[in-house]
């Protein structure tokens, strides 16, 4: 053969490829969205308008499994958004639901929306219009979203994931892995809440029966703290429930958009101490030494990653990665609209309740809460447990435990060292423990 017709060959050759991939991309299923919608939720004490929840779907809406995932303290859906794209691409037949709590309704974050770190720095914490809810005055109801509120809404959520036959795993983070322990042994007027899902997935948060008890008289003394106060956690101290999502927010989205320029948060004065760098920094610099484990505050150990650190050199000082987390995964994690990954306005009854839920059995306090944790001991569903670093084991041994004292058919546990509490969410998915060892699990749930 000469070349030209060898040449001739090969060009009718690559032509049948390239015509055969357009064919299958044709006939092939569009890839889904991220969709963000709301679920009706319980009729809980509030205006009506706040009886529903919210929901991040990612991945094919043709999935015959969904997995749905509860966020931790502070936590929102926006949390889950890069794990959960990494998990369905390796788990196929899979969609993902990340839930928002009903309290993101509390949120205004229409400049957020917007992208612009100029304008959101401006009207969020330079007087340029944002008004926050005040607690007490305008949601006194919040004092009564616990627990039952938060299952009943999650239930409405996961009833509807198990339409037309569809397998429904459980899944949380942190106080959201808690959370899915209570629902599956919880009393939902006679029906036990783990008949409901096929599955459940803890990722470093566990209800632990070993840990201090929680007395009647001690349960009563705080729920009347909550009446009297705040029905919102504030985590930075500063009597401003909302400071840290905004805080949070407003430095990834500079870090995102503006990543090498000096940081413009760094200057704010009613920004603690501690989260400011002792040096100047870039934007991205900032956002990563408030967050990183070895320079944000151990206070804020919920939200830290290990990400790398501050480059010796450079004014002002740029960010290297370096470790678990690269720091733009983190960014897009909080500052991504809608759906961000930090709760503005936590509800300080939750953690309440999941104390008392924590005994997996109607205690005293338990019942004086109104906490009905009944069915714990005929869980019957397989179990996966995550734990970092940061809980130290305990995670994993309260999994086992629980395994051990219900009826769990199958039970899969991993311990990761070097990992901090916000790491599996966020970590690159080449080295992510969790995801390497949660895709096997959810690949054998039919």
């Amino acid at each position: 053969m000469s070349r030209r017709a060898g040449a001739v060959a090969s060009i009718a050759t690559v032509k049948k490829a390239l015509l055969a991939l357009a064919v299958a991309l044709v006939c092939a299923p569009a890839a889904s969205a991220d969709t963000y919608t709301s679920v009706r939720g319980d009729n809980a004490p509030g205006p009506s308008r706040y009886d529903r929840s919210y929901v991040l779907k990612i991945g094919p809406s043709s999935a015959k499994r969904v997995l749905v995932l509860v966020p931790g303290t502070f936590g929102g859906a926006g949390d889950f958004r890069l794990v959960a794209r990494d998990i369905v691409r390796r788990v196929p037949g899979l969609q993902v639901w990340a839930w928002d709590r009903r309290t993101n309704a509390l949120e205004d974050t229409s400049v957020f929306e917007k992208g612009n770190p100029d304008e959101a720095f401006a009207y969020y914490l330079n007087g340029g219009g944002f008004k926050p809810v005040d607690g007490p005055e305008d949601a006194p109801y919040a004092r009564e979203w616990g627990l039952e509120t938060s299952l009943e809404d999650l239930r409405r959520v996961v009833l509807q994931a198990g339409k037309r036959g569809r397998k429904v795993i459980l899944g949380g983070h942190s106080l959201g892995g808690s959370t899915v322990m209570a629902y599956a042994g919880w009393d939902f007027d006679g029906r036990a809440g783990y008949r409901d899902i096929d599955a459940m997935v803890l990722i470093d948060g566990a209800l632990d029966p070993t840990r201090t008890r929680l007395s009647a008289a001690q349960a009563r003394d705080r729920k009347a703290a909550i009446d009297q106060g705040d029905p919102f956690v504030d985590l930075l101290g500063l009597n401003l429930p909302w400071a840290a999502g905004v805080f949070a927010e407003t430095g990834a989205l500079y870090a995102r958009k503006a990543p090498g320029a000096p940081s413009v948060i760094q200057d704010y004065p009613l920004l603690p101490a501690q989260f400011k760098p002792p040096v100047r920094a870039t934007n991205e610099g900032a956002f990563g030494f408030a967050f990183d484990e070895t320079t944000s505050p151990p206070a804020l150990g919920l939200l830290h990653v290990r990400a790398g650190g501050l480059a010796a050199t450079g004014d002002p000082r740029p960010w290297q990665n370096g470790e678990n987390t690269p720091i733009q995964r983190l960014a897009q994690t909080f500052a991504t609209e809608p759906a961000n990954g930090v709760e503005w306005y936590f509800p300080a009854r939750l953690p309440l309740d999941l104390q008392a839920a924590a005994a997996l059995r109607p205690t005293p306090a338990a019942r004086a809460l109104g906490v009905r944790v009944r069915h714990a001991r005929d869980v019957n569903v397989p179990l996966f447990a995550f734990g970092s670093e940061f809980t130290d084991g305990r995670v994993v041994a309260a999994a086992r435990l629980f395994a051990r004292t219900s009826k769990v058919p199958r039970a899969s546990f991993a311990q990761a060292t070097r990992f901090t509490h916000l790491d599996p969410l966020t970590a690159s998915p080449g080295g992510n423990h969790f995801l390497r060892t949660v895709v096997p699990f959810l690949k054998r749930v039919r």
